[in-house]
């Protein structure tokens, strides 16, 4: 698996970089906000998160600015029924991740509809599964209101979309807290997959 490219760009196109990897091109699909985020210019250099989603007849990556775009990108297409990559990025593309987590908290199926190819359904659909089935509504509306840390919340954003349970992810994060309050979220992901292992 590819967990990240760090190169030259290529060509930048607005959904689409192609980044030189000594000497070797990657085309890599990113959302609007990665776009945006990055400002890639030919010729200057770029690091993406990558997500290498592998088909019976393609092998394609998709590239984001900061794990918590591709953490969401993993969560709507591994525990949203019917959401594929297509789908995630559009929605990536028109909600950052901070307005997508509020869109979800508070059940706000317009926000999210608003995304290309997404329907009131689908938006409705994404907000029942990530609020009943996966729980992390609670863990966003949790950070929204101060009650849980910003590092803790990714934490526990990152471990579910690496496919542990959300139950336990929090319950590692709370027993890691407990002796370092100030950890940061990669301290406390790698502590709590030692918890794990």
């Amino acid at each position: 698996m590819i967990s990240f490219l760090r190169g030259i760009v290529a060509e930048a196109m607005p959904q689409c970089l192609v980044v030189d990897v000594n000497g070797v091109g990657y085309e890599v699909q990113v959302p609007l906000s990665t776009f945006d985020a990055l400002n890639p210019m030919e010729g200057q250099p770029v690091k993406l998160k990558i997500h290498m989603h592998v088909r019976e007849n393609a092998q394609v990556l998709y590239g984001f600015a900061s794990d918590a775009e591709r953490d969401i990108f993993r969560l709507l297409i591994d525990r949203v029924s019917g959401i594929g990559p297509a789908t995630a990025i559009s929605i990536l593309s028109g909600l950052n991740v901070n307005t997508f987590k509020a869109a979800v908290v508070n059940g706000d199926v317009q926000a999210i509809a608003r995304a290309k190819g997404v329907g009131k359904r689908t938006a409705e659909r994404i907000i029942l599964e990530l609020k009943d089935k996966v729980g992390l509504a609670s863990t966003w509306e949790a950070q929204q209101q101060g009650t849980t840390s910003p590092a803790a919340a990714d934490a526990e954003l990152a471990l579910v979309a690496l496919g542990f349970k959300q139950v336990d992810a929090r319950k590692a994060i709370a027993n890691l807290l407990k002796d370092n309050p100030q950890a940061g979220t990669d301290e406390l992901i790698r502590g709590a997959l030692r918890h794990f292992s």
